[in-house]
């Protein structure tokens, strides 16, 4: 029988109370009310482990390296107490033959009821054999995995979406998972960006942890908790966005000030992911406020779709009326108008007082 999280983190020497903290801790990174504590609570001190399968096929293991800087909850709690990670090739123990060893022994003990978590994504052409994996193909283990697993948690785009890998002109046609002839018929759950945000992977381990179900999923198969907005939506440079205060060239006094990135090609308007609010480092701070814009690295395609530095011409605002290209211009405009306006009612007023003084 599998040890159940909280077994492994009183066996850690974890107090209740920590453990307590920990479930609440987890409950907010999940977007869940208090209310929702003690039913995580429950989930960890009754249920065994997931057991988990995470591949790596095409990929620059950018996920992994995410995954394990996650702050809440730990990476190590994730790895050693809530999940028991049966093989991963970049962070375990074993090598070669006896790593090899362990997914065919997970397999086979829990057919049909372990998790499959892909990182990277299988080349199709020439039979798989640009990706090899222990001398056979990585197509051939995926395959061998997926038809035993539950579930398919793909993480990245390049599991998600083929990325860079399946970018123009494709020589191996890498293939995102979803794709992959086979094994289109289990449960998918994407988990896109390059890399994904490590509290949004942590935190999807957790809800299937804690409630048995993926979490509601938008109709890209994406998280809706954490897929549902734009990064645009809740930016905190979103009001020079709508004052029409964009910054115009690298370094000039806009950017200094802080305002809008889109001008300087920004994807933040067309990209669907949590950066502007979970954000990376334990919180810390994310690429728009580095100073840099979004290129829409959670989306589909994203690599083949121009220039990383080139705007969208057709982002709407104030209504449909008008958009980001024309609204510099309106603001001006009305900014104008409106001090023309008052100057006109000035004008009026004075004439009027003096008019007034004159009778």
């Amino acid at each position: 029988m599998t040890e159940t999280f909280y077994h492994v983190m009183r066996r850690q020497g974890i107090t209740r109370r920590s453990f307590l903290k920990f479930c609440s801790l987890t409950a907010s990174a999940l977007g869940l009310g208090p209310a929702m504590v003690p039913r995580i609570a429950e989930a960890m001190e009754t249920k065994p482990r997931i057991p988990v399968l995470w591949l790596h096929g095409l990929e620059c293991t950018c996920c992994s390296e995410s995954f394990i800087r996650s702050a809440h909850p730990l990476a190590k709690d994730v790895v050693l107490s809530m999940i028991s990670l049966d093989y991963d090739d970049t962070i375990m123990a074993a090598a070669g033959h006896q790593a090899e060893a362990i997914v065919e022994e997970t397999i086979e003990r829990y057919d049909g009821n372990f998790i499959l978590a892909v990182e990277g994504n299988p080349p199709l052409n020439q039979e798989g054999m640009s990706c090899i994996i222990a001398g056979r193909p990585f197509l051939d283990q995926l395959h061998h995995a997926a038809n035993h697993c539950k579930a398919i948690i793909s993480w990245g785009s390049c599991a998600s979406w083929g990325c860079v890998q399946a970018a123009r002109p494709n020589p191996t046609r890498a293939t995102p998972v979803h794709k992959v002839p086979g094994i289109a018929d289990k449960p998918i759950i994407k988990v896109p960006g390059c890399p994904p945000i490590a509290e949004v992977m942590t935190a999807v381990i957790t809800y299937i942890l804690t409630f048995e179900k993926f979490p509601e999923l938008d109709r890209q198969g994406r998280p809706k908790m954490f897929y549902s907005q734009r990064i645009h939506d809740k930016c905190y440079r979103r009001p020079h966005f709508d004052a029409g205060q964009f910054v115009e060239s690298w370094d000039d006094e806009s950017a200094r000030k802080g305002y809008c990135l889109y001008k300087m090609g920004c994807k933040g308007p067309t990209t669907y992911n949590a950066c502007s609010t979970v954000r990376w480092n334990g919180g810390l701070s994310f690429p728009i406020q580095a100073g840099h814009p979004c290129i829409g690295c959670s989306e589909d395609g994203f690599w083949d779709k121009g220039s990383f530095y080139q705007h969208v011409t057709d982002t709407h605002q104030f209504g449909v009326e008008a958009n980001a290209d024309k609204v510099g211009v309106a603001a001006a405009g009305i900014v104008g108008a409106a001090a023309a306006a008052h100057a006109a009612v000035t004008a009026i007023k004075t004439a009027q007082k003096r008019g007034d003084r004159e009778q």
